[in-house]
């Protein structure tokens, strides 16, 4: 088993949370950008923003209007399940980057995307703008008979999305789209919907005879490719089942898989930011209990990389 160090929960300032609570608790996304932490929870219609290197609570920044129901099934059948979270580079009308977050596309109403602009200091900037993602996930729909979109990251010219697969059988894959294409689609400076360049399945393996899933992806320097799975009992995208552990795994420039690391069962890691130093990275990992009682955990892990 890694070593993973556990640096604080993700607690939230008092008046930040709709209903009162006190923390998120379903974290399935982390991007490290300006001294900033930024996290979306799978069952939240807000953005966490945390300090780096600070334990003071979080601040919550709205993306969708409107209120979710306080039951956990309501809730869960009401979410737009933002399961991704990219940093984005200067593109037009944005000089300074973006953040995208995606939904899971597992349901109709999961297939929403937001796009926030940052400024010079990394801020999120003005209000959010919502895409629609429908166009761009029905061919995936047509390949994954169960889609689940869980990481999402800019690879040097193109932009992977991971789709995750589950004990049910479905596979899991990698989507690589050009990022010109994809860009221009998301700005709308083009209209037609860019198609995947290749769709990869990636077999993971298992654990304690449990298959593997993508919760996240993140780009390295030389191509290569790091990646959190788990190995949750659930045979489709929808139902939660127990996590038995996860992985930190390494996707090589000829698509070899590699496993770094073995993280204990009673962290269901859903997200990673990545920092490389040289043949070493710091990886930040966030959690999500599946329980909204209990708060998602800011993990740190040191691992070699591989030559």
């Amino acid at each position: 088993m890694a070593e993973l160090q556990f640096l604080r929960h993700l607690s939230l300032a008092p008046g930040q949370h709709p209903v009162g609570r006190l923390h998120l608790s379903a974290a399935s996304a982390l991007v490290r950008c300006a001294g900033q932490l930024y996290v979306v929870a799978d069952d939240e219609l807000h953005l966490g923003v945390f300090a780096e290197g600070d334990a003071a609570p979080g601040q919550l920044l709205r993306l969708f209007a409107g209120e979710l129901a306080e039951g956990k099934a309501e809730r869960k059948a009401q979410k737009p399940d933002l399961e991704t979270l990219a940093l984005l580079p200067a593109m037009p009308g944005y000089p300074h980057g973006a953040l995208l977050a995606l939904g899971s596309g597992s349901k109709p109403n999961r297939q929403q995307a937001v796009l926030l602009m940052l400024d010079a200091r990394g801020a999120v900037q003005g209000a959010p703008r919502r895409i629609d993602l429908g166009a761009l996930y029905q061919p995936l729909h047509a390949q994954f008979a169960d889609l689940n979109i869980e990481g999402a990251f800019l690879l040097g010219e193109h932009f992977i999305l991971l789709q995750r697969g589950n004990q049910g059988q479905a596979a899991n894959a990698a989507v690589r789209f050009a990022w010109s294409a994809l860009q221009a689609w998301l700005l709308g400076e083009r209209g037609e919907v860019p198609m995947p360049e290749t769709v990869e399945s990636l077999a993971l393996g298992e654990l304690q005879g449990v298959a593997l899933g993508f919760t996240d992806g993140a780009a390295l320097a030389d191509g290569r490719w790091l990646f959190s799975a788990v190995a949750e009992n659930t045979t489709d995208s929808y139902r939660d089942g127990a996590c038995l552990g996860a992985i930190i795994g390494l996707v090589e420039a000829d698509g070899q898989i590699r496993r770094l690391a073995t993280l204990d069962a009673q962290w269901k890691v859903e997200g990673l930011a990545v920092q490389q130093r040289g043949e070493r990275v710091l990886l930040s990992l966030v959690t999500d209990a599946d329980d909204p009682q209990i708060a998602a955990s800011l993990l740190e892990l040191e691992l070699d990389l591989p030559g």
